[in-house]
């Protein structure tokens, strides 16, 4: 039986009212950590099928976004003991020090990813992403004068969110619809955001409109900047899986009535698109700045050959 907290961040998750791939993985490690709390096993073998029983529910919400699974993996790798005792207090232990390193990893990749950006820059956003908005959190906090032209990111307008933030901060936002970006491109210093995954070869896995933005960066010339824990490397890229694109709500897009009134046609609405390493600059992490085509070199440092599937059934 699954934890109320387990089906209550599921949910969440798979609803967008948790979001952002750090958000999101803590969201999944503190759910398995309630499930081992909660669990009344009687044997190890029933406790270990309850928890791999848990991951999969958490997992299958969000197919895209990586740091799910591989918050996931680091957990489920944590369970270990002779006794239910043991495991529930191993996986409880493990998922504590997930969420502790999660911390420290978006401070240090913050602190790198402002060391690119310069007093008196302006950067561009696209989506909301916590690890973009840690390296401007950094910059300000060694003084540095930053400037953000916001774009809103339809059709959930998570720009505003960005905005939101920023402003509390005291940045200068300029808000502007998705369409506008390459207008202002030549007003910014750098485009700025995160990712959901990582693949092998440094492809970037984004919000919609990110690979559309980076072409008209590296056109104009705009550097751009990806800031991503070593969690959102996508480790089965190493062997040639495809990262899943996942399709929202059409209602997102169109609801019904508007729908019908344009006769009802055929929607669709892609969550994530993919920017080919040739169009970015550096991806940061909480270990270093890279090169995109260099990335494979850290992923098989953290995770091997290619990742591992804990949850599933034995």
């Amino acid at each position: 039986m699954l934890a109320p907290e387990v089906e209550e961040t599921a949910d969440d998750i798979a609803e967008m009212e948790v979001r952002g791939a750090a958000t999101i993985a803590r969201a999944a490690a503190e759910a398995l950590a309630a499930q081992a709390r909660a669990s009344d096993a009687d044997a190890p073998a029933e406790f270990r099928h309850e928890l791999r029983a848990a991951a999969r529910r958490l997992k299958d919400t969000r197919p895209t976004a990586v740091s799910l699974p591989n918050a996931l993996r680091y957990v489920l790798k944590g369970m270990d003991g002779g006794s239910v005792a043991d495991l529930r207090a191993s996986t409880v232990e493990a998922a504590e020090d997930f969420v502790a390193q999660l911390d420290r990893a978006q401070d240090d990749l913050g602190a790198i990813g402002a060391n690119r950006l310069r007093d008196g820059d302006t950067i561009m956003t696209h989506c909301h992403s916590t690890d973009a908005l840690a390296c401007v959190e950094a910059a300000l906090d060694d003084g540095k004068h930053v400037e953000a032209v916001v774009k809103e990111t339809r059709p959930r307008k998570q720009g505003h969110i960005t905005a939101e933030q920023l402003r509390e901060w005291g940045v200068p936002v300029t808000l502007v619809v998705d369409n506008a970006a390459r207008r202002y491109l030549d007003d910014c210093d750098h485009v700025l955001v995160g990712a959901d995954s990582i693949a092998a070869d440094g492809s970037v896995v984004n919000k919609i409109g990110t690979s559309m933005l980076a072409v008209a960066a590296r056109e104009r010339g705009t550097p751009i900047m990806v800031a991503a824990q070593t969690l959102k490397l996508h480790p089965d890229t190493m062997t040639g899986h495809t990262v899943e694109i996942e399709m929202r709500d059409e209602t997102e897009v169109l609801s019904d009535a508007e729908r019908a009134d344009l006769g009802n046609p055929d929607v669709e609405n892609p969550a994530f698109d993919v920017t080919p390493p040739r169009h970015v600059d550096a991806i940061v992490t909480e270990r270093g700045q890279f090169p995109p085509e260099s990335i494979v070199t850290l992923m098989r440092e953290l995770y091997g050959e290619g990742g591992t599937e804990p949850w599933a059934e034995e």
